[in-house]
């Protein structure tokens, strides 16, 4: 019987484990440094905090996945890591704290000392339970034996991909050659146990559960071998198709129009996420739409004065895999901007025309250049580096078309310059804000470099990684770093 692979989080249940005893600890021997020998579970504040900081601690595991990769990683890493996860539990705990009107009821001591505890107890436990799973084999609550057959040139590549991926869930069984009588040699460290001749006695005598074929697909006598494995009861894992390994293919097996399938993406999210950023991206459109609502207050006056005419600004962009949608911002420029733009597109500072950006623009309401040449900027220059036009944007996160985080939507003149590789970041919806635009904005001037952040994007997706880039969007705003 199969058990497929757990999601990233779940997999390390037994670090949750350990996670949830310090973080419980911690608490526990903080509150009796403060209040001496007596029960935390028996005062509310403390309950409270005992309980919901569980489930903080549980959030950030998951959206912030600080357990992936925690069985690869050093005792520096390990040390920076969980540093990493401590304080943001702390963080969230607190806010949490000052969000009910409790935060005057909790001790300061007991904050101060849960968190060195946390800290001290988490890394210990950590680096103790990595040498517990080391020393008896990686992987004690889900471990299984897995033997890696492939040909003579395929050998060394195969072993290093699979000690670059899934190494630390198996134990390596060894290494079969079909073409060639290698036993008692060895290929980056993992030893050839059999031959073609030799495999079916292998697995008869020897710990095997599963087996990873990796040959060419006119190589004779594969069915046989695999016909023999399955009639043993081994779990057999074929590669399907010759692709080439790269870390930003993901892969998965489905079942499309009565077709077993091999589905390659540039990356893939389950339900669960989806559904986390679409609720976010709800909430957060909910909330940016009420302060558009404040900013018209000040906006329409000052758009209706300087320059008649509608006070939000429509055009046509490029979303998601080319769909088009009708995008929102407040007005900035006068009603001739598009009419203009053509006669300053040599100013543009973005490479090949890809992205329009000038340092001085005088299409923006109350931009002028002076008889002296004096350039003198307006309140809406202002409101543009603030990015405050562009909280209409909001309504369209609730209707779906974009996203609070995602990649910057082209208009349709840029969208027909684009080469192929470009259209890879259209991958995702469209969003207020994203990679580039906290990586330097306008400094960029390389639509190359754009496009390879917004795909980095895309790869390395994440639900955390949207809470990561909004923090840091709301940090780059306020000190008005690469604006334009």
């Amino acid at each position: 019987m199969y058990k497929k692979r757990a999601k990233n989080w779940l997999k390390h249940a037994d670090f949750i484990f350990i996670d949830f005893i310090c973080l419980q600890l911690s608490i526990v021997v903080a509150y009796v440094i403060r209040f001496g020998i007596s029960n935390p579970y028996a005062d509310y504040p403390y309950r409270n905090v005992l309980i919901v900081s569980e489930l903080i601690s549980l959030f950030i595991i998951v959206c912030f996945e600080t357990l992936k990769g925690i069985l690869k990683r050093g005792k520096y890493m390990e040390f920076v890591r969980t540093l990493y996860h401590v304080l943001l539990v702390e963080l969230l705990t607190i806010g949490y704290l000052y969000l009910i009107h409790r935060a005057d009821a909790y001790s300061r001591t007991v904050t101060i000392w849960s968190s060195i505890l946390y800290f001290v107890f988490s890394y210990v436990l950590r680096l103790f339970w990595k040498s517990v799973l080391k020393k008896h084999g990686v992987g004690l609550v889900n471990q299984r034996s897995i033997l890696l057959i492939t040909v003579k040139d395929r050998a060394t590549d195969c072993v290093k991909t699979f000690k670059a991926n899934d190494y630390e869930k198996f134990h390596v069984a060894g290494l079969v050659i079909l073409d060639d009588d290698k036993e008692g040699t060895t290929f980056d460290g993992i030893s050839v146990v059999a031959n073609r001749e030799t495999l079916k006695q292998y697995v008869c005598s020897n710990w095997v559960d599963e087996v990873l074929i990796n040959v060419p697909d006119d190589l004779e006598g594969v069915a046989a071998i695999k016909d023999g494995l399955y009639s043993m009861g081994v779990v057999i894992h074929r590669r399907l198709i010759n692709v080439v390994s790269a870390s930003s293919q993901h892969q998965f097996i489905e079942n499309i129009g009565g077709y077993t399938v091999l589905t390659t993406s540039i990356n893939c999210a389950s339900p669960i996420e989806l559904f986390l950023k679409r609720a976010l991206d709800i909430l957060g459109g909910l909330v940016g739409t009420i302060l558009t609502g404040l900013l018209c207050l000040i906006m329409v006056p000052v758009i209706k004065t300087q320059s008649p005419g509608p006070v939000f600004f429509t055009q046509e962009r490029v979303g998601k895999n080319g769909k088009r949608f009708k995008i929102y911002k407040f007005r900035t420029m006068y009603m001739d901007a598009e009419e203009r733009k053509k006669e300053l597109m040599a100013q543009n500072r973005v490479k090949d025309g890809m992205m329009f950006k000038i340092d001085f623009d005088p299409r923006i309401i109350g931009n002028k250049v002076l008889p002296d040449g004096t350039q003198k900027s307006g309140f809406m220059d202002l409101a543009r580096r603030l990015s405050l036009d562009e909280f209409p944007q909001f309504l369209n996160v609730l209707k779906g078309d974009m996203s609070l985080v995602g990649t910057r939507p082209p208009t349709v003149d840029e969208y027909e310059k684009y080469q192929l590789h470009h259209h890879a970041r259209l991958a995702t919806k469209p969003g207020i804000t994203g990679m580039w635009q906290v990586s330097g904005r306008s400094n960029i001037t390389d639509f190359e470099e754009v496009v390879r952040l917004d795909t980095q994007y895309i790869q390395d997706w994440t639900f955390g990684l949207d809470i990561r880039i909004l923090f840091r969007t709301i940090a780059v705003v306020l000190k008005r770093e690469g604006s334009m």
